[in-house]
């Protein structure tokens, strides 16, 4: 479901669709794993506490409003959802998300501060993000350099970290998801929607086929059992488009996008990266990588040599001809949104109406 902590709730980008997570994770043998029970604040009622404000956005399922403190005049985003409009599915996915955002307590992790289940609505009142997407800050900079990109893959490992090490996957890891808590600092990045999170406290213990076409790791695809890993490589896309300015898998059919991420199919086009440091392809490289076994760790991650590499080195290594790209990109990437938005299409059921055609079709 798409009851998640997402740039909805931060008044950046809408892009008029909620998620659906199937509820077909596989079973956790007898491993001890927390039940998705909301933790509802049971102290008084939404409206004794919060007063709401304006709208900052919409979904399928729920509308976000700015959401004030009456007590200390703090502001919040509060996501205000329908229950009448959720499947018990949903229901279930949504008390997952708030189970997994109430062990999380990490700077680069949006925090989730209030939640209220109340007759017709729950209430769920997290940080109020000002500061929009982080793509979006990186294409308003006039020089770019690979010390830049690299700092915010620092940023985004230890955060990864920090969820893999309390057994947490993401599942949904993509520049939309990546936000600036103000609009004057570039480092207080945090990573947004828990709308397909999970616990997974063995390896290869997950089965539902969810995330978003672009980022999905090919054991999810391929529709195996999988784990924490799956995060990593969503985390190389995002790294390849830090570094190229697009995205590593294009293409116009689904099953075509598919088959390439399947079999990890992609290039660096000299165009863009002849510049780019040997290092940094070789991160990518085995960040996007097909066999999870083989895959980088979140740990080896930050241990790479690019990671660890020097400040003023990285600075020189021009990125200007990529930030041009990576404009164009997130202008395509805005302008497909906005035509979704207009065209109010159906909600989306992890990933996609057309999956189980499209996979069986890029086989």
């Amino acid at each position: 479901m798409g009851a998640s902590c997402s740039k909805l709730d931060t008044a950046a980008v809408n892009d008029g669709s909620e998620k659906a997570a199937a509820a077909t994770d596989a079973p956790t043998s007898n491993a001890a794993v927390p039940s998705n029970k909301m933790s509802a604040n049971t102290e008084g009622k939404f409206g004794s506490k919060y007063k709401l404000g304006k709208e900052l956005g919409t979904g399928a399922f729920s509308v976000v409003k700015e959401g004030t403190n009456k007590e200390t005049g703090n502001k919040f985003a509060v996501k205000v959802i329908t229950k009448a409009k959720l499947t018990e599915e949903d229901d279930s996915a949504f008390k997952d998300e708030i189970a997994v955002l109430h062990e999380l307590r990490h700077e680069n992790i949006i925090r989730c501060y209030d939640v209220f289940d109340e007759p017709k609505h729950y209430y769920m009142v997290t940080e109020m993000m000002v500061g929009g997407e982080l793509f979006d800050r990186i294409v308003q900079k006039s020089y770019y350099n690979e010390k830049e990109a690299r700092d915010v893959c620092v940023i985004l490992f230890k955060a990864i970290q920090y969820c893999h090490q309390r057994k947490v996957a993401h599942r949904d890891l993509k520049p939309e998801n990546l936000l600036l808590q103000s609009e004057d600092n570039d480092s207080e990045i945090k990573i947004a929607d828990f709308g397909f999170a999970k616990k997974c406290p063995q390896p290869k213990m997950l089965a539902t086929q969810c995330g978003t076409p672009g980022y999905v790791a090919p054991e999810i695809l391929e529709n195996a059992l999988y784990d924490t890993q799956a995060d990593m490589w969503s985390l190389g896309v995002i790294t390849y488009i830090l570094l190229g300015g697009y995205p590593p898998f294009m293409e116009q059919k689904q099953r075509d996008l598919f088959r390439k991420i399947r079999k990890g199919e992609y290039q660096f086009h000299e165009e863009y990266w002849g510049p780019v440091s040997k290092d940094a392809k070789n991160l990518i490289r085995e960040l996007l990588t097909v066999d999870p076994n083989k895959r980088l760790t979140a740990d080896q991650a930050l241990k790479n040599k690019w990671i660890t590499g020097d400040d003023e080195t990285l600075a020189n290594q021009d990125l200007g001809a990529n930030l041009k790209e990576l404009r164009k990109t997130l202008a395509k990437r805005k302008f497909k949104a906005a035509v979704r938005t207009v065209m109010a299409t159906q909600k989306l059921t992890s990933l996609g109406l057309t999956l189980r055609q499209d996979l069986d079709a890029s086989g």
